[in-house]
């Protein structure tokens, strides 16, 4: 090649360079991380919708129950348009479920939304959500299990703090309502504790911390059900893990499955970024047939435990009648010898 047509070729390699560089910029920016922004806190008096994102509420029993629950809170309480729809084991069809879910953000009268149940079914609706108006109309919204993809997904595209907390059908004891007031309606930076309870025993039992390893952390509050967090990962609807104080939790899983959800997390570069990491409750999480299981422990150990960071299981979130209210995408900080979650700002505005 001619030296004067090998300066043109290079030049114009280097223009192309340059605009695809800048077109990589761009995307970087688009793909960015939305700045985190906190719903308004509840107050008693407000309204709170009821929806059915997940599984199918199986009767109006069901719905009332949950509705004296919200009126003994303080709250008036609104039906989403399509609660007792049904589709299989679904709460409705995908669209209407998100149609459903879209309208409550979008309604001035509703403060807050709770998921009536759990189940499977909520990735489902994830690509019908109108992301862009919940961002403009930030509220409350609190769930569990299958809930996890609405909060890391609206998290993830919106900003907007979410809560992992007790659903509908839970049953409110003093305990569980006792966090829900704190964090969401009274914005309280509260410290999460086990309590601690001998009975009429020599030695604590039940709630038990066991410690991975121990030191306190600093970072931000996000994760969920572990088995959702799995699916969702390599998709557009997880939020950034770095310096994440990772939590999970799950139910009926058997051991192996929960080995094998962990080193998906831990493939997928998820664990080697968090911070700090706190297994709540495996609820019915027991060893299956065959031979030879792992135990919990040894699974947590192996995978965990080399990670270097604070680190402990028992914490009480998850599938169990006590729970933690935790807001994703808040600033916290971890004690593993203690157990305890210490919010370093409210949760809510």
């Amino acid at each position: 090649m001619k030296r004067r047509n090998f300066l043109g070729a290079a030049g114009f390699s280097c223009l192309a360079w340059g605009i695809a560089r800048d077109s990589l910029t761009s995307v970087r920016t688009k793909t960015e991380p939305p700045e985190v922004q906190k719903p308004k806190r509840l107050k008693p008096g407000d309204t709170v919708a009821l929806v059915s994102p997940s599984g199918a509420t199986a009767t109006r029993f069901e719905v009332t129950i949950v509705k004296e629950n919200m009126e003994a809170l303080g709250f008036k309480v609104k039906f989403g348009a399509h609660l007792l729809d049904r589709y299989g084991y679904l709460g409705g069809k995908d669209e209407d479920r998100a149609a459903d879910l879209t309208a409550q953000f979008a309604d001035p009268e509703v403060a807050g939304i709770v998921a009536m149940k759990g189940g499977w079914g909520c990735a489902r609706m994830l690509p019908f959500l109108d992301y862009e108006m919940i961002r403009k109309n930030p509220k409350v919204l609190i769930g569990y299990s299958d809930i996890t993809a609405l909060l890391l997904a609206i998290h993830a595209k919106t900003g907007l703090v979410t809560f992992h907390g007790p659903i509908g059908l839970d049953a409110w004891n003093s305990f569980t309502a006792g966090y829900f007031r704190r964090i969401i309606m009274d914005a309280e930076a509260v410290t999460m504790q086990n309590p601690i309870d001998a009975g009429d025993r020599l030695t604590p039992r039940e709630n038990r911390v066991q410690t991975i390893t121990p030191g306190a952390a600093t970072g931000i509050l996000k994760g969920g059900c572990l088995s959702i967090i799995s699916a969702l990962l390599g998709t557009e609807y997880t939020p950034p893990w770095k310096n994440a104080l990772l939590f999970v939790e799950d139910v009926n899983e058997e051991i192996y499955r929960v080995d094998r959800l962990l080193t998906h997390l831990k493939l997928a570069g998820v664990l080697a970024q968090a911070k700090g990491f706190i297994f709540g409750s495996c609820t019915d999480c027991g060893p299956g047939e065959g031979y030879g299981s792992l135990t919990l422990e040894q699974v947590l150990d192996d995978h965990i435990k080399p990670l270097g960071i604070p680190a402990w299981f028992g914490s009480m979130i998850g599938h169990i009648p006590m729970k933690f209210t935790l807001p994703v995408g808040v600033e916290a900080r971890i004690d593993a010898e203690k157990g305890t979650i210490q919010l370093l700002e409210p949760a809510v505005s």
